[in-house]
């Protein structure tokens, strides 16, 4: 049995990422992904986050992708993005993990004040996740106009440097 590993993505990611959202996606009835028309930074996610003054790490297991986390970062607020972990692989903390090392890289940038996030109404894994993990919100939504008719709900949470 092979063990997960954790790394920073590489844009030679992009299938295995775009299989691993597709797969969570397909659990949620009317969620689509259209890569090139919404979602076209999965197809170079390293360079993208690189960009966006943030990080972006995947976990895999056997050489294929079973998670990922990333955060941008625009002036004093960090944003989670593609927090995704393969349902097979799920209440195992792994979610945690990659949360981790959002919040390690975080500890470090002393200009961030706060993380915020938006989630997907339908999540409510990931909703309980957020919240456990200290994280308030879960009334104000938007609505995305997207082929999945995504609403979601806005998550953030105060940061304390030590």
């Amino acid at each position: 049995m092979s063990e997960i590993s954790y790394r920073k993505a590489k844009d030679s990611d992009a299938e295995g990422l775009i299989a691993l959202i597709d797969k969570c996606y397909q659990e949620y009835e009317g969620c689509i992904l259209d890569v090139d028309a919404e979602e076209p930074q999965l197809r170079a996610i390293a360079s993208y986050f690189d960009e966006k003054n943030g990080e972006f790490w995947v976990a895999e297991k056997g050489g294929v992708l079973i998670g990922s986390i990333g955060y941008t970062l625009e002036g004093r607020d960090a944003e989670i993005k593609h927090l995704y972990v393969d349902g097979d692989i799920r209440r195992q903390g792994l979610a945690s993990t990659l949360c981790n090392f959002v919040d390690e890289a975080l500890e470090n940038r002393a200009e961030c004040t706060r993380i915020i996030l938006w989630t997907d109404t339908r999540f409510t894994n990931a909703h309980r996740l957020y919240e456990k993990r200290g994280f308030v919100g879960g009334k104000e939504t938007r609505t995305l106009n997207d082929l999945s008719n995504t609403t979601e709900y806005y998550y953030e949470k105060p940061l304390r440097h030590s």
